[in-house]
């Protein structure tokens, strides 16, 4: 559905960021993106949702197609209009609205208002805290609340793939619990087809179907979730302790570059 091929790109024409990443989102399907500070990860969304321009990036070589059909060029409300939306990290909310006021700004590129009231509702189903707050300003929110709000105003687009970056960052762990939850619930009630970048592993994989692994701007392993998971490197580095017990970052080898078909 979606596919990310051979893709390079600079940040202020000098700052080389991706060195030919190449990823694919099945239809239906979730996809974590994972990898330290730094790996590319975010530049990754960024390429595929229109925003690295806005930052001073741009694309040098490869090429982002969506059902057969190229990205490359499409301003971020183009490719909103295709089906692809991004929460951008950090629960990036218009504090001085209500959150209800936020969801509604997620709609903005739809043409049938008639349906906004339901979706609203919809979200509302995923995440029942933000109807209680639906009147309250988003600025007074806590981190969690922040992040259902930003999830939420990306269910509100209708999106065929939702990008995700960093669900998890600065959460109470027993939110992020919840809020993946809603996730995997969001991709198996709407059909929706997920790209998920996250540091934390365990709860990425949790809802995965497959994964991937960069490294300084190079995809170093993919595979199956179940595959992830038996994998001593992956365990060592992500998952705290493969099966010869190491848990000291410092002591791991960092990944050979795994040969990728084209």
């Amino acid at each position: 559905m979606l596919r990310v091929h051979n893709l390079e790109t600079v940040y202020s024409k000098i700052i080389v960021s991706l060195k030919g990443v190449s990823l694919e989102v099945p239809e239906g399907k979730i996809v974590a993106l994972m990898g330290s500070n730094g790996a590319g990860k975010s530049t990754t969304l960024k390429s595929i949702s229109g925003l690295l321009k806005g930052e001073g990036g741009q694309i040098v070589n490869g090429s982002i197609s969506f059902n057969n059909e190229s990205l490359n060029g499409l301003t971020p409300d183009q490719v909103v209009s295709k089906g692809i939306f991004q929460c951008i990290e950090g629960r990036r909310v218009f504090k001085h609205l209500t959150v209800e006021e936020n969801l509604l700004a997620g709609a903005y590129t739809r043409k049938d208002r008639n349906q906004l009231k339901p979706d609203l509702e919809r979200v509302y189903h995923y995440f029942p805290k933000l109807k209680a707050l639906k009147g309250r300003a988003a600025g007074f929110l806590s981190g969690g609340e922040q992040q259902m709000l930003a999830i939420g105003r990306g269910i509100m687009a209708k999106p065929k793939v939702l990008l995700l970056d960093e669900p998890s960052l600065g959460i109470a762990p027993l939110l992020v619990k919840e809020i993946f939850h809603n996730i995997k619930e969001i991709n198996k009630e709407e059909g929706t087809s997920i790209l998920v970048v996250e540091q934390n592993a365990n709860v990425a994989l949790s809802i995965a179907d497959y994964g991937y692994i960069m490294e300084n701007g190079r995809i170093v392993l993919q595979g199956k979730v179940a595959q992830l998971l038996d994998n001593d490197e992956v365990k060592d580095l992500y998952l705290g302790g493969g099966s010869n017990g190491r848990n000291n970052y410092r002591n791991t080898k960092t990944y050979r570059q795994k040969k990728r078909p084209v």
